[in-house]
């Protein structure tokens, strides 16, 4: 489905400024170029969005595809310098709360309570996934404990010539078909038989990430441990964490069983916890 010729009424409310691109190769690089180039031109929430991009990226650079039309790519600049250093880690972890709750919103959840079968939470940490059960993320009801399916994904990145602006880019998919997923770990709206609103889906996940971040800038990391740990399925399930190191990637395994102060997951294994900072986070039966 392509852009809607109306644009994002309802998201354009949320934000100073949305540039809605036809393509573009990569959201965050534009956005990261275009604030460098106009930082007065690009204030706080400021947004890129399109519904083609051709080479997205995600964590530990890996590729991000998707059949144009199929998946919306998205943005947003975050001017963070009323945020505390030491709270700055939280950021990814916010925005993957309020894609959460965007996307449960569309799918039948609302913020925590669980309805039906739909299951939406956070895999550590900043995927949605769909269907995941074995922690104790939002939504969550009795399930088999796997891992649930992706439907979206979130890099955030530090503006190089500005270490107080961050970009954070989404990609979540809409209309790609089970046929076009790219993975069978994936999902997207019309594989769950959901037909999305995606100005709705754009304007709460904008109004939920301004306000996260709000949040943190006036609170700290206390203000919002909470409801990130509450939407994070990671949190008491059983996982396979791979360690990127010197000398190669090496497995931990254990029970992640809470977010430390900077946001990293804390792996309990034989009785001894491992604080995790970056890693491929599997939840295993």
């Amino acid at each position: 489905m392509p852009i809607p010729s109306q644009g994002f009424p309802l998201a354009a409310a949320v934000t100073p400024r949305l540039q809605v691109v036809e393509s573009v190769d990569s959201t965050n690089a534009k956005l990261l170029h275009d604030a460098a180039a106009d930082p007065d031109g690009h204030p706080h929430l400021s947004v890129v969005v399109t519904d083609d991009q051709r080479a997205g990226r995600g964590r530990l650079d890996r590729v991000w595809t998707a059949p144009a039309g199929t998946a919306l790519a998205i943005s947003v600049l975050l001017r963070v310098g009323a945020v505390e250093i030491a709270d700055r880690g939280w950021i990814p972890l916010i925005a993957g709360a309020a894609m959460r709750d965007a996307v449960a919103a569309q799918l039948g959840g609302k913020k925590g309570e669980a309805r039906g079968a739909t299951r939406v939470s956070v895999k550590w940490p900043n995927d949605v996934i769909v269907g995941h059960s074995a922690g104790r993320g939002a939504d969550h009801a009795d399930g088999d404990g796997s891992d649930g399916r992706k439907i979206s994904g979130i890099l955030t990145e530090v503006l190089p010539s500005d270490p107080l602006t961050v970009v954070v880019g989404a990609g979540v998919n809409t209309t790609m078909e089970t046929v076009d997923l790219p993975v069978p770990t994936a999902t997207s709206f019309a594989d769950q038989g959901v037909e999305v609103d995606e100005d709705r889906l754009l304007a709460d996940y904008l109004t939920a990430l301004r306000d996260g971040i709000a949040a943190l800038a006036v609170g700290g990391h206390a203000a919002i441990e909470d409801g990130v740990t509450e939407r994070c399925s990671t949190i008491g399930a059983d996982v396979s964490v791979s360690l990127p190191g010197e000398h190669g990637v090496t497995t931990l395994r254990g029970r992640a069983v809470r977010l430390d102060a900077d946001g990293r997951l804390v792996v309990e294994s034989e009785g001894v916890e491992t604080v995790v900072s970056a890693g491929d986070v599997v939840h295993v039966r």
